[in-house]
């Protein structure tokens, strides 16, 4: 059995897995959604000072207190600079990570730095216009892809405004990440945001899974993302079987 840890992305909360994790429940692993500072159920938390390092001690103090172990730790969209951070503080903890249409950072790499030029020239342009510097507004779902009005009407009264903070505060890695083996899953039903971070995983050896949906795979194909998530926690499971790690 594993622990999934599923980290969503700007604007989300915890709740966004809901069409997930049973299914993964059913499997008979344990999960665990947790909501980051300062979003959805917790905006009430947010300030202008909440950033990366605030994110990444979310998750990091979720398994130290509770103790996890053989994590299966995904993060969507924005969350894979959260994971990357939180895989190289607790490498121990972590048996694999998983990027879901996620951004693949280096040390000394802010996420700004790996969106499209036009996308990150229009989320500055909404912190600095419309979110009084520090906050990005949510973007129109149909542009993420999601369409069924019934996936709208679910979404659009929890989602809340992003700190900017996040995307401007650069991954301090030690290294002990690269421990840590990584799968990246691509939704390229959509306008493909996250196609140079998949290329990335590629050039980086890891496996790269595709899903015909868009950026929202967790609302939109909640089934199809399970399976590749079983997929990939069970040849983990299986590597570390073999090689006795």
């Amino acid at each position: 059995m594993s622990t999934f840890v599923l980290v969503h992305g700007a604007w989300h909360g915890g709740w966004c897995w809901d069409r997930v994790t049973p299914l993964l429940r059913e499997a008979g692993h344990a999960v665990h959604a947790p909501t980051l500072t300062g979003l959805s159920e917790r905006a009430h938390l947010l300030s202008p000072t909440v950033g990366l390092e605030t994110h990444v001690e979310d998750v990091v103090r979720l398994i130290d207190v509770l103790g996890l172990e053989d994590v299966v730790l995904v993060g969507h969209s924005y969350a894979g600079q959260v994971v990357t951070a939180v895989a190289d503080r607790r490498p121990a903890a972590v048996a694999q990570r998983v990027y879901l249409d996620a951004f693949v950072g280096a040390d000394g790499e802010a996420a700004r730095d790996l969106l499209p030029e036009t996308v990150e020239h229009h989320w500055a342009g909404s912190a600095a216009e419309q979110g009084f510097g520090w906050l990005v507004a949510v973007r129109k779902l149909s542009v993420l892809g999601v369409t069924e009005q019934a996936d709208v009407d679910w979404l659009t009264p929890k989602l809340t405004a992003h700190p900017w903070k996040t995307y401007t505060d650069a991954l301090r890695l030690t290294g002990a990440v690269d421990q840590v083996p990584a799968a990246f899953i691509e939704c390229v039903s959509w306008m493909r945001v996250f196609a140079a971070q998949a290329d990335r995983a590629r050039e980086r050896g890891w496996p790269v899974h595709e899903l015909d949906t868009g950026h929202e795979a967790m609302v939109t194909a909640p089934a199809e993302l399970a399976a590749a998530l079983l997929d990939i926690a069970g040849r983990s499971s299986a590597t570390r079987r073999e090689t006795g790690v």
